[in-house]
């Protein structure tokens, strides 16, 4: 493990970008954006993923340079078409527009279609919060979740994240509808270790702990059929209305295949002025968290934490200490720096 600054990580994955033929101020976009994320200690949906990406956009199954379109059809909705751009960079330009929006009519929505994976829903929450906005995204995925009663995947493990404004940190719920986001099983099978009981079903619809199985059978969702139910609202949201694929029809860039995923997320910004003054709005919020860490501790807890100040205090200690980044991945981004003519990151 190499603990390496955030900055200089940003410039690296930035430069590792540029050099598969992203535009650099694209580049720089979703360099932030695997940064952010894994300075946030979601190592699965980091700059582990970059070693993906760079192998598809030289593939030219993921368009380095999209033509990234807009069109209005309501007050408050904005459809784009991310032309098969990296995940983050649509992704980015989509809450852009949703917040832009919401400035203008009070709320914003930007369904999108003919995008890749983009990450982690966090950072789109928290640009909307940062904003003084309440953000929501969605995204599907490649079929993970099976529906309830069955064994075979239809649904991806489609996140729901939400974004409050707060007076500190933004208060960031994101969370998967499967037991597990499934970039945790494919890092296990990468790594070859085992999955904990609980996450997933073989082909054969039994339950495994073995990774590589599990990739072949299909992740379980969280709480059951609820979980099953929450999946099944997003693939609605983000893949039938925006206009991208659904169920199994998204697809999945670790394969081989040269044809576009066309994943589709759904983006929501809601500005607080529309609902209530900005200040009253804090000032509920701070009595609210107030008295939710005044709620008397259960037994074996010393305090209560609110979604997102795990990842707050994560990102804080890596700002300090640099991001641990394992060695084979290191070692991978410099063996593409080489084919790609880009400085290596000496550690």
């Amino acid at each position: 493990m190499h603990n390496i600054v955030a900055e200089d990580l940003k410039r690296f994955c930035s430069s590792l970008l540029e050099g598969a033929g992203v535009p650099s101020e694209d580049a720089e976009t979703v360099a932030t954006v695997l940064v952010d994320t894994s300075l946030d200690g979601i190592d699965t949906h980091g700059i582990s993923r970059l070693p993906v990406y760079l192998t598809r956009l030289q593939s030219a199954r993921i368009n380095s340079r999209p033509n990234i379109k807009f069109k209005r059809t309501a007050q408050s909705v904005i459809l784009l078409d991310g032309d098969n751009g990296l995940g983050q960079l649509v992704s980015v330009q989509a809450m852009g527009k949703a917040i832009e929006a919401a400035r203008e009519t009070g709320v914003g929505v930007v369904p999108t279609k003919h995008s890749n994976h983009f990450g982690a829903a966090t950072y789109y929450c928290k640009m909307a919060a940062n904003a003084g906005m309440v953000g929501m995204a969605f995204t599907n995925s490649p079929p993970g979740i099976p529906p309830w009663g069955g064994k075979k995947p239809y649904f991806g493990t489609n996140p729901i994240s939400f974004g409050f404004p707060c007076v500190a940190e933004p208060v960031v719920v994101d969370m998967s509808s499967s037991n597990v986001a499934r970039g945790n099983i494919i890092l296990a099978a990468k790594e070859n270790r085992p999955i904990p009981e609980g996450w997933a079903i073989d082909a054969d619809g039994n339950q495994t702990t073995d990774a590589q199985k599990a990739l072949k059978g299909a992740v379980l969702p969280v709480g059951g059929p609820k979980g099953y139910a929450l999946a099944l609202a997003v693939e609605i949201l983000a893949g039938v209305i925006s206009g991208a694929a659904y169920g199994p029809h998204v697809g999945w860039i670790y394969d081989e295949s040269l044809e576009p995923v066309n994943i589709g997320h759904f983006f929501i910004a809601m500005n607080i002025e529309s609902f209530m003054p900005k200040n009253e709005y804090i000032n509920r919020m701070e009595n609210m968290i107030s008295e939710i860490k005044a709620v008397p501790k259960a037994e074996g807890y010393d305090r209560i934490l609110l979604p997102g100040e795990r990842k707050n205090a994560k990102a804080n200690k890596r700002l300090r200490e640099g991001i641990p980044v394992k060695a084979a991945l290191l070692d991978e981004l410099n063996e593409i720096a080489v084919s790609l003519g880009v400085e290596k990151l000496l550690h």
